[in-house]
């Protein structure tokens, strides 16, 4: 049995934690906490989490009965506490960007703060397994993908050296929830009213997964943005409250196949727990992915084979979140990937 601790459970974050670590079969959910409602107990605050009756300890509580600590907590407090964790022997899921990148100029410019732990970086795995599954079983720390990260990397990276033949930067057209789009607070730009009925472009140029993006399409494939440019992410806010659908443009230097994609794509498919591949002319929409951790791809080429459209949907609060949280868990206690998981 794992014991967990969820730092932060109060957020969107940690309560999605919460509701998929109740059925999970190897997991004691032994701390909770949350500043803004220390002393409460869970079922209190949240009725419908009938199986916890424990009371939610402050964010800075000490952590050593653990075996596993998610921190579903703001970027700056990860940095805080993530150093002390890994003294104390709890091994970290972050479910923060701070430990994604690992050029701290870049991490500086992208999240307007100072990386205070940068001898860390280089040891924090990224939490795709879809690619560093054999690194994340022996991992101390994993540093858990962001939500329009995990959703085009996985529409992208399957493609393998066909992203070498690119002659300019994909395009990522991203649409999402507002629980994807910073929903954790009532401000201006995601409150009710600005939101219901409307529909919008942000951080244009400046998302914090944009250089995540950029950082492991170039590790794990072909692609230099030296030679291709920058990949571009546009985000746009949906006025729903879950789900990523990620429209990705590709342009070839000479044409490809319509076979050869979709050849990589289900060879790559066929190998995962969460992936799915459609068939061609299919394509899919938020509904598929909804309340699971599945991403489900589509791909379709024009005529001169030089233009290519990718899709690809998740929830972004279960496998672009929590759900991909609980999945790096399992493999890093030998445990079966899909455990507590649809």
């Amino acid at each position: 049995m794992v014991r967990i601790g969820i730092i932060g459970a109060a957020g969107l974050s940690g309560r999605e934690l919460l509701y998929l670590l109740e059925r999970h079969e190897e997991a004691s959910v032994e701390l909770l906490t949350s500043n803004k409602f220390q002393g409460k107990k869970v079922n209190e605050v949240f009725p419908e989490l009938t199986g916890y009756s424990q009371v939610f300890q402050p964010n800075d509580i000490d952590a050593t009965g653990c075996d596993l600590v998610f921190l579903a907590i703001p970027n700056q407090a990860s940095l805080e506490r993530v150093p002390n964790l890994l003294e104390q022997g709890v091994r970290v899921i972050d479910l923060s960007g701070a430990f994604r990148l690992r050029d701290k100029e870049v991490f500086s410019k992208f999240y307007k703060l100072s990386h205070s732990a940068p001898e860390l970086l280089e040891e924090a795995v990224f939490g795709l397994p879809e690619y560093f599954k054999s690194e994340i079983t022996t991992a101390r720390l994993v540093a858990n993908p962001g939500c329009y990260a995990t959703g085009a990397l996985l529409g992208l990276l399957p493609l393998g050296e066909l992203l070498g033949k690119l002659d300019r930067p994909p395009i990522i057209d991203a649409k999402s929830g507002v629980s994807g789009a910073g929903g954790r607070v009532e401000d201006d730009v995601t409150n009710f009213v600005s939101v219901n009925e409307n529909f919008k472009a942000y951080k244009v140029f400046s998302h914090q997964h944009q250089p995540e993006i950029q950082q492991y399409l170039q590790d794990l494939s072909p692609y230099s943005s030296d030679v291709m440019g920058e990949i571009i992410l546009t985000p746009h806010l949906l006025p729903l409250s879950r789900g990523i659908l990620s429209t990705i443009y590709l342009h070839f230097r000479e044409p490809v196949t319509s076979s050869d994609i979709m050849e990589r794509f289900s060879i790559f498919a066929e190998s995962q727990e969460f992936v799915h591949f459609l068939e061609k002319g299919d394509l899919p929409d938020l509904r598929m992915t909804v309340y699971s951790n599945r991403c489900m791809i589509g791909a379709e080429t024009d005529q001169s084979g030089q233009n290519c459209v990718i899709v690809s949907s998740i929830d972004n609060l279960v496998k672009g979140a929590s759900g991909q949280a609980i999945q790096n868990m399992n493999l890093m206690f030998g445990l079966d990937e899909k455990q507590g998981l649809l």
